[in-house]
């Protein structure tokens, strides 16, 4: 891959991990913690989980068809999760439009993001097997840090934050 469609991708990694943040902004604007709640927060988590266990797969591991197959089992989970979360906040608190147009990135982002990593090692598809290999070398730490950094601040605190928030909420609520 090139370096002008390494910045081009770390930019699309930016822009979708923007959209986690606006999404976050919107459960505060509909109050998440006394509507929907502990639950709709802990779904949130958990689609963070998965979407982190593909990045740190990526980062880890050598990129062929176990990767891929791995991604794209990761993708499917996070579809299933957003569908059940959704479902699960629809009539407990209000979903905006906007709210709406962020998830339709978020929908989509890990699909496009996975259609790029095997464009981008589509040569690795000439090696036969599925097996799980550690990337040799491994990735430099800076790598690493421009993958894990943003997520974390971006998505991890605003996810923690509202957990936070809910489980107030929760312990304040009358019996």
């Amino acid at each position: 891959m090139t370096p002008g469609m390494l910045w081009l991708a770390w930019a699309g990694y930016l822009a979708w991990l923007l959209a986690g943040t606006a999404d976050f902004l919107c459960h505060r604007a509909t109050d998440l913690p006394h509507t929907s709640g502990l639950g709709e927060s802990a779904m949130h988590l958990l689609q963070l989980g998965l979407i982190g266990t593909g990045v740190f797969a990526l980062l880890l591991l050598e990129s062929g068809w176990g990767v891929w197959a791995l991604l794209g089992l990761l993708a499917l989970a996070h579809a299933v999760v957003g569908y059940i979360d959704t479902r699960r906040a629809y009539g407990r608190r209000e979903i905006r439009p906007l709210e709406q147009h962020v998830h339709s990135v978020l929908d989509m982002a890990p699909w496009i993001g996975l259609g790029l990593v095997i464009a981008a090692s589509w040569s690795s598809a000439a090696e036969p097997g599925w097996a799980l290999r550690l990337r040799q070398p491994p990735l430099s730490a800076a790598v690493w840090a421009l993958a894990l950094v943003p997520p974390a601040l971006l998505c991890g605190v605003p996810a923690l934050l509202e957990l936070r928030a809910a489980l107030a909420a929760r312990r304040r609520a009358p019996v």
